[in-house]
């Protein structure tokens, strides 16, 4: 039976693939040893060319409902692995059938929750993958998305900033509705509280994180984290007609979260004493988009928050405050962050992107400073942190990243 190949964008070293080979006894000359997520399908990640895969098994129902939901997440611009394809018709040497499968690209920089353990994390950080799960649950949720099966084995983690961002790498029980009822996201939160509570329980019984797991509180964060965010993202607000400093106080509130007001509903009662607020849209990567528009950067939120914030310091320290923002970061990016960057060796670029590591150079600079009872110079910090820190981090990555060319440092 010959093999249906649907791709949005075809990769001809896909048909090279040995797809008459059950997936779980693909060889080493394809798969390659990333770390994968439980999952209650075969899964294996392979390398084709520069490009990375992961590839599913599944039915071709499910695996074509997944791909189109996928495509559709994406164009939603919502944090998702992107889909690549699907493969089916497939036999074994036989003619037997074997399962469809599922191609996405696999994220690079990018961890499932328990590789993120043996990756120098620790129990204090279990909140922080929390957070970063709550953040995506209600990203999808403005969007209409009902998950099904929220937990932390179906997303991968990407560092941030110190914190962490959630991707979706598993759709299949995903729903795009016109609007998502109550019911339905507190069906969502409940489930995933029941999974989160499962794998801590699963991680700490594993040994696979030091200390005692305090699991009830940390479930009750997740609760209490998606309430409170879904409250101020799509929250009415009243107040009187002489507060109108209330509007923008709630934009600035918003944004300080990292979302973007796209929409903002305003109703004013009949005698136009009272008004009511209520954001209508709103969108992750305030932050973000303020540094792309200066820098061309694309990076997480909070790292584009940390970028902008050492952006502000050298636009100050430098007295630039009336110069042209944008003529500013130029030379930020020519004097500080490419230089520094550029001083990773190629051998340590697998460890972590280029604003994570800039990010922590400026935290090891920090603490240099506090040690040394002066400000630390950031090429001095920088060139002390690769050395000490960098260099004893593991990969995060297969293949050394895309980074800066080499620039002259001072």
């Amino acid at each position: 039976m010959p093999l249906r190949i649907v791709a949005n964008r075809p990769d001809p070293a896909i048909l090279n693939l040995p797809w008459s080979t059950p997936l779980e006894d693909w060889s080493d000359e394809y798969v390659v040893p990333l770390p994968r997520g439980l999952s209650r399908h075969v899964v294996r990640i392979v390398r084709l060319g520069r490009r990375t895969y992961a590839i599913k098994e599944t039915t071709e129902e499910i695996a074509f409902r997944e791909y189109r939901l996928l495509r559709e997440l994406d164009r939603l611009r919502l944090p998702t692995v992107l889909a690549q394809g699907v493969v089916a018709g497939r036999t074994d040497s036989q003619q037997n059938p074997l399962p469809t499968a599922l191609l996405t690209e696999h994220l690079r920089f990018s961890l499932p929750y328990r590789s993120l353990f043996s990756h120098g994390l620790t129990v204090e950080n279990i909140p922080s993958l929390v957070d970063a799960l709550v953040v995506l649950l209600v990203r999808l949720h403005l969007s209409n998305f009902y998950w099904g099966d929220v937990s932390l084995s179906n997303v991968l983690f990407r560092r941030d900033a110190g914190a962490f961002s959630a991707y979706l790498v598993d759709a299949e029980t995903g729903e795009l509705h016109p609007t998502l009822s109550e019911r339905l996201r507190e069906h969502d939160v409940t489930v995933g509280c029941e999974n989160v509570f499962a794998e801590l329980l699963d991680l700490e019984a594993s040994n696979a994180v030091e200390g005692d797991v305090a699991v009830f509180a940390i479930v009750d964060r997740i609760r209490e984290r998606y309430d409170a965010l879904w409250s101020e993202l799509t929250g009415a607000e009243q107040f009187g007609a002489d507060e109108m400093w209330r509007i923008e106080q709630r934009i600035e509130r918003l944004n300080d979260l990292g979302f973007d007001v796209d929409e903002l509903d305003i109703n004013t009662g009949v005698d136009g004493d009272q008004i009511q607020i209520r954001p209508r849209v709103v969108e992750l990567g305030h932050h973000r988009r303020e540094l792309q528009e200066l820098t061309g950067m694309n990076v997480e939120d909070n790292q584009a928050r940390r970028l902008l914030n050492d952006l502000a310091s050298y636009t100050a320290n430098c007295d630039l405050s009336r110069e042209d923002r944008d003529v500013v970061a130029n030379q930020w990016m020519s004097r500080y962050y490419e230089p520094i960057v550029a001083l990773v060796p190629p051998e340590l670029r697998g460890k972590l992107e280029a604003p994570e590591v800039y990010h922590e150079i400026l935290h090891h600079r920090w603490t240099l400073s506090e040690q040394a009872g002066r400000e630390v110079d950031i090429f001095e910090a920088a060139r002390d942190y690769i050395q000490h820190v960098l260099s004893r981090r593991p990969d995060e990555v297969m293949a050394p990243p895309e980074m800066p060319p080499p620039a002259l440092t001072t």
